[in-house]
């Protein structure tokens, strides 16, 4: 379809105004790290570093970022281990009552937030209620279970569009040249499934990384990940301008995970694949 100027004019003032909705705050965020004022005048009179240094020596803010990464990465190997099961098992087999076990998998990232920490915390508390020392911080376990249950989603979605995608004939037509189900699997089916993997561990990681509301529900006392430690920090004298910087780092990292899920995904037009 070929639109007319005004109307290309017109989309385009449209897009410009939702990406600015978007990305005015963030830089806003990243202008702030560099403020050196501590209520935030705009605009800045002044900048400086000094935030960013703050932020880089503060041994709160160390452990509960190398708390959020020890979680975010055991969430997502659990979470690839069995939403790569679960979409094979429901990508590759016909049983009774497999559409209902698919929308099953996908309903805890429907839930409302609320809904789902509440529910986790009342099933895994109980029965993990209690902290383990690695790395010299506390991580939860309750915490690793209640992410890993919504990152399965991520992966089961990346794995099994990827499984749809690629059909059964190259494993078929391995199979009808004498490889066996290992040998197809490690030389058909897996190489052709790692990018959705790969992506998917990226977006689960990244989901598991700045998690909040599940957290609250379900650390323990003593863990503290980095989004609980921003969310006290907010409301403590003199740490706001530490927040920022910390925000300002979070957003430049966070371009590495989604250039990583496009790059991977196979459509350069839609990170994460199925997402």
């Amino acid at each position: 379809m070929t639109l007319s100027r005004p109307a290309r004019w017109v989309f385009g003032f449209l897009a410009l105004i939702c990406l600015a909705f978007i990305y005015v705050p963030l830089f806003v965020v990243v202008v702030n790290s560099f403020n050196a004022s501590k209520v935030f005048a705009w605009p800045p009179q002044s900048y400086t570093t000094d935030w960013w240094h703050a932020a880089f020596i503060n041994q709160a803010l160390r452990e509960a970022v190398l708390t959020s990464v020890v979680i975010a990465i055991a969430a997502t190997a659990f979470a690839l281990i069995l939403g790569s099961l679960i979409a094979f098992a429901l990508g590759r087999y016909t049983f009774f009552g497999r559409h209902t076990i698919s929308l099953l998998i996908v309903l805890p990232l429907a839930l409302p937030g609320i809904v789902t920490a509440l529910a986790l915390r009342t099933a895994f508390t109980p029965w993990l209620g209690t902290s383990w020392e690695w790395l010299g911080v506390a991580v939860g376990p309750t915490v690793i279970a209640a992410h890993a249950t919504f990152c399965i989603v991520v992966v089961y979605n990346n794995v099994i569009a990827r499984l749809r995608r690629m059909g059964t004939n190259p494993e078929e037509a391995s199979m009808d040249l004498g490889a066996g189900v290992f040998t197809t699997f490690r030389l058909v089916t897996f190489p052709l499934i790692r990018p959705a993997l790969v992506a998917g561990a990226v977006l689960a990681f990244g989901l598991s990384f700045d998690e909040i509301v599940v957290t609250l529900f379900t650390a323990p006392a003593n863990v503290t990940t980095l989004p609980i430690w921003i969310f006290q920090s907010l409301f403590r004298p003199n740490q706001g301008p530490i927040v920022n910087a910390v925000a300002a780092v979070l957003i430049l990292i966070s371009i590495v995970p989604v250039y990583l899920s496009q790059k991977l995904s196979g459509d350069p037009g839609h990170a994460g694949g199925a997402l």
